[in-house]
């Protein structure tokens, strides 16, 4: 029996709480991530529909921009989606295809598109196996959080400061408080030509650093 939006979205902020009361558990590397000049990882991951989506499908016939995103109620998530409203069009003229992958199921991820008014394929990854594939590790609290004083296992913060004032709004908590993101240019041969993992929240590529990528994609 498939779960309503609700029951997903409360299942979504359990985990944030789990994952804030236990703190960061990836954040060193166990091997070499993919770096640029290897072939990227290619996942099949269900898009909002529940179709299944390869990621090779974006690279097929040009560079493709993969996006993995922070989770759905970070306001730096909200911040880069201000900046890449505007770029979108930049990108394509420039002959790339734009794919984001997030943490949500489809029905959760199709709910905040739909509302956001993403204009990307967004593909979901609630086991953030794509996520690990490539590289992209949870940051610690001074990456996520900066100089705000975490402690693992502080329920009543989490509760009072997180939780029970952002529930029912756009910066509502779900999945992974500490997952980084990250962005990647993909050649069509599947190589990899920029892979940036945040080191930080914000710590947003510049677009003309994704355009020398895309452009250096298609050489």
């Amino acid at each position: 029996m498939s779960q309503s939006l609700e029951e997903l979205e409360q299942a979504a902020e359990d985990r944030w709480v789990a994952g804030w009361l236990e703190g960061p558990t990836w954040t060193r590397y166990d091997q070499l991530p993919a770096q640029a000049g290897d072939g990227a990882p290619d996942l099949e991951l269900p898009d909002t529909a529940g179709s299944r989506r390869r990621l090779s499908e974006f690279w097929a016939y040009g560079p493709a921009l993969i996006i993995f995103m922070r989770h759905f109620g970070c306001s730096c998530l909200m911040e880069r989606w201000e900046g890449l409203r505007d770029q979108l069009d930049t990108y394509a003229e420039a002959g790339a295809t734009v794919v984001a992958v997030c943490q949500a199921e489809p029905e959760r991820a199709a709910d905040v598109a739909t509302r956001r008014g993403y204009r990307f394929p967004l593909l979901c990854d609630p086991q953030r196996e794509a996520y690990r594939a490539y590289g992209l590790l949870e940051g610690g609290a001074p990456q996520v959080l900066h100089d705000f004083p975490w402690r693992p296992g502080d329920a009543e913060t989490a509760r009072t400061m997180f939780v029970e004032p952002r529930r029912g709004t756009e910066r509502a908590v779900v999945d992974s408080p500490w997952q980084l993101p990250g962005e990647f240019v993909v050649a069509t041969d599947g190589r990899l030509v920029l892979t940036h993992r945040y080191q930080y929240c914000e710590d947003f590529p510049p677009k003309t650093v994704l355009l020398g990528a895309i452009a250096a994609a298609q050489r």
